[in-house]
């Protein structure tokens, strides 16, 4: 249980520089079992014009549903404040705007009116 007088823990986690760069993904496949979840990234060549597409796994990671429900709200508190950065670096006052498009929530395509 919680003790309101334990010492507050960290987690120190380190990983080599190879790790650290990172692996690429433009893929993602989620499936699940009974104990647990499994999301397979992988880097696929959507240019390719035949009828099966080649694309090689850069990693797979499985996940209790506990885990699997704490990385879903993390990812969608993320996602938002990442739409609300979006969103505010297309306000017309920010410097951008200009005729790309409608951003997160915005209405999009309205020129501002000289006065």
């Amino acid at each position: 249980m919680d003790d309101p007088n334990a010492p507050e823990r960290h987690i120190n986690i380190h990983f080599s520089p190879d790790i650290m760069a990172g692996v690429y993904a433009n893929f993602a496949n989620v499936s699940h079992s009974d104990y647990e979840f499994t999301i397979t990234f992988a880097r696929v060549d959507h240019e390719v014009e035949d009828d099966e597409i080649p694309g090689v796994v850069v990693s797979r990671v499985n996940l209790s549903p506990k885990f699997m429900r704490e990385l879903i709200e993390a990812m969608q508190d993320n996602y938002s404040k990442w739409q609300t950065r979006e969103g505010i670096k297309n306000l017309p006052e920010y410097g951008g705007g200009g005729g790309g498009g409608a951003g997160a929530g915005g209405a999009g395509g309205e020129e501002p009116q000289e006065q």
